[in-house]
């Protein structure tokens, strides 16, 4: 291997270690009471060195979300490997988001802090608009699905429905998540959230099969 590349590879590994020390400590104590040290520690590197890679805590915070974002995406676009009803694509959405979350936890508080509180982990205004861009991709899919119902005539709603029942199905999965995810029995969490999915999806699909 040349210089070069064994540069680029020691770069890259020491990227990769900044953003997973980053990722477990803003997950154990909240994004404002880590420390750019704390990563640094974490990370079994210096402090200037943290800052060769990123410009401020606030860069690997919103470079964890794009990254953990584009993950998903990258796995949830199987969902459109056929054509089939848009009930069942919605259907599998739904039972991928609920096992991707349920997988990676963190991720699920991480991008559940930063929509509750977008204004105070301190962002820069192109950091903001990137981190929504991506998280804005995910409701387009869930758009999608139902537009593919309306066209089909499986799904009764009009152009001006589709945005909210977009946003009511969005709600939904998160909120059943955010109730059952952290609290409670560890055994049991898995199963109220399918449970409360499962039924919480019947009542959803039947609601815009036979809307008006």
């Amino acid at each position: 291997m040349s210089p070069e590349k064994r540069r680029i590879r020691e770069r890259e590994r020491r990227r990769r270690a900044i953003l997973k020390a980053s990722r477990k400590l803003f997950l154990e104590k909240g994004f404002n009471q880590v420390t750019v040290s704390e990563i640094a520690q974490k990370a079994a590197l210096s402090k200037g060195a943290i800052y060769l890679y990123f410009r401020s805590k606030e860069e690997i915070y919103a470079q964890i979300l794009l990254n953990d974002i584009e993950k998903f995406h990258k796995k949830v676009i199987h969902i459109f490997r056929e054509e089939r009803p848009a009930s069942e694509i919605i259907a599998d959405f739904a039972d991928f988001y609920v096992k991707f979350f349920l997988t990676d936890r963190e991720l699920f508080r991480i991008l559940i802090s930063f929509m509750l509180h977008t204004n105070n982990v301190g962002f820069t205004e192109e950091m903001n608009k990137r981190v929504i861009q991506e998280t804005n991709k995910t409701i387009s899919i869930i758009e999608r699905i139902l537009q593919s119902g309306v066209d089909s005539g499986e799904f009764k709603l009009g152009k001006e429905d589709i945005r909210r029942v977009r946003n009511v199905f969005w709600g939904m999965l998160n909120g059943i998540i955010s109730l059952h995810l952290f609290v409670g029995k560890e055994t049991k969490r898995e199963e109220r959230i399918r449970t409360n999915i499962e039924n919480g999806l019947a009542i959803f699909i039947e609601g815009i099969k036979n809307c008006m």
